[in-house]
């Protein structure tokens, strides 16, 4: 069967085209190489099997946001699949620096930081045939988020691919393999929205296919236990700056019930901070523009993000 094209539509992940990101210098296993010389084994379990970890961070003035926070998942992910990273944190940190300053950055960066078990001997799953240590590549782009989105925001659509049980695969992974994302955004898609918003096993409100998903109702911040999602990082700061602002936040199960009648809906991720939901399955949440929640809080994510640096 042929496959059908999708016609692009707004992301969490827009930004502005930057031509500097041509001439990149990325990283791979010790070397900094050209864009298009950036390589690596047809062999590598990452690319065979989505055999790796991985993480987004974000470039504030000279300075990753929360990057302890993120080494922190990243090393624990590693542990939990078995796969040995071969350096240290503190040397991680020094070849993310080392990228960064090869490519002349000091701000409005988008690192994206992976982690394979390596090459292996044979094309097969068996993690004893990856012998020659793990694959680090780490790729920093000029990022600046495109303004139409992150203030217009973004529609979801409902799918029936689910956030499933830690017995299956642990949601909480941040793992290379994302198939179960990518389904889920293919629904969304051929439905006309921009991105999908999953359920958990239960049947109540998750997560988006890519960003951790929150409502506004009567002035209290709802978003998921966390029991089925990616805890995120900026979903953790979020919630941190709720409770240091006295803004009234739970951590829930809800349904589709609660959530078209939100007030205000919103998607966080390291990349864009918070984007704004203005539809949900065809119907407008609250004015479909952002809210005042949303715009304070914003606010003082940014405060946070740079003072972390």
């Amino acid at each position: 069967m042929k496959a059908t094209t999708v016609a692009y539509v707004p992301s969490t992940h827009d930004s502005e085209n930057d031509p500097r990101n041509e001439h990149i210098k990325i990283y791979v296993n010790g070397e900094l190489v050209d864009k298009e010389d950036a390589k690596v084994s047809v062999y590598d379990s990452g690319f065979l099997l989505g055999d790796g970890v991985w993480e987004g961070l974000r470039l504030y003035k000279g300075k990753l946001a929360f990057l302890d926070e993120h080494l922190e998942r990243l090393y624990e992910s590693a542990y939990f699949l078995d796969i040995d990273i071969g350096v240290s944190r503190d040397e991680m940190k020094a070849i993310l620096q080392q990228t960064l300053d090869a490519n002349d950055m000091t701000d409005n960066v988008h690192v994206r930081l992976m982690v394979s078990r390596g090459k292996k001997t044979k094309p097969f799953q068996d993690p004893r045939l990856s012998i020659f240590g793990s694959t680090i590549v780490v790729i920093a782009e000029h990022s600046v988020i495109n303004l139409e989105t992150a203030n217009s925001g973004v529609t979801l659509h409902t799918v029936p691919i689910v956030r499933g049980l830690p017995t299956t695969q642990d949601p909480k992974l941040n793992c290379h393999n994302k198939l179960n994302c990518i389904t889920a955004l293919n629904h969304a898609l051929k439905a006309g929205a921009n991105e999908a918003l999953m359920l958990d096993p239960h049947g109540f409100v998750n997560t988006s296919n890519s960003c951790n998903f929150f409502i506004v109702r009567k002035g209290e911040l709802w978003t998921s236990s966390g029991d089925y999602c990616m805890n995120g990082i900026t979903r953790k700061k979020v919630i941190e700056i709720c409770e240091e602002n006295g803004i009234p936040i739970k951590l829930k199960n809800y349904s589709l019930y609660e959530t078209y009648s939100a007030d205000e809906a919103f998607l966080t991720g390291t990349f864009a901070g918070q984007t704004p939901v203005t539809e949900i399955d065809g119907r407008q949440i609250g004015d479909g523009k952002i809210g005042s929640v949303l715009a304070k809080i914003k606010a003082l994510y940014k405060q946070k993000a740079t003072r972390a640096c």
